[in-house]
């Protein structure tokens, strides 16, 4: 089972992810985004939040690597943190065109995504933030296109696609 569960902020997808290995004995749970710094502490509290919730025999790894998925039933939380870690570590968000970021996006992203087709047990969370308004800015466009794209490349290596909205699934 290779599953991507999308929706909104605040939808309900990593409740409808985490209940979708419920009854799995171990998960680990791979959250691949920035850790809460101590100048931020809405982030620390959803953090916190998340940790939470998890079962006691889930074991969590904080990594940005997806190219190196562990075997058995993994849960990673979110694509989109993930993608944002990746933009941080490359230097992306002030790039110039000229700059080498983006051959060596892509050869992160094409790990993550050979790793993912060959998982077994596998829900990955991600967010839908192109429905709607064009960022003002230059950044936040890059965000939103380069998440379209990530979410297709994972979407076509899963066995389905969950869209959450308002706490209700749909799948796809």
């Amino acid at each position: 089972m290779r599953i991507l569960v999308t929706g909104g902020v605040r939808s309900g997808k990593s409740a409808h992810a985490e209940a979708l290995l419920r009854d799995r004995d171990t998960v680990t749970y791979v959250a691949p985004g920035p850790m809460p710094s101590a100048d931020d502490a809405e982030w620390a509290a959803r953090v916190a939040a998340h940790r939470a919730r998890r079962p006691a025999t889930w074991t969590t790894r904080e990594s940005t690597d997806l190219g190196d998925l562990p075997g058995g039933s993994v849960l990673v939380d979110c694509l989109g943190t993930w993608l944002t870690a990746q933009l941080d570590e490359l230097g992306a968000w002030e790039a110039n065109a000229a700059s080498t970021w983006r051959t060596r996006f892509d050869a992160r992203l094409d790990a993550a995504v050979t790793a993912a087709s060959t998982a077994a047990d596998l829900v990955l969370v991600t967010n839908e933030v192109g429905l709607g308004v064009v960022p003002e800015h230059a950044s936040g466009r890059l965000f939103r296109d380069l998440l379209g794209t990530v979410n297709q490349r994972f979407a076509a290596v899963c066995d389905e696609v969950h869209l959450v909205v308002a706490g209700r699934v749909l799948v796809l």
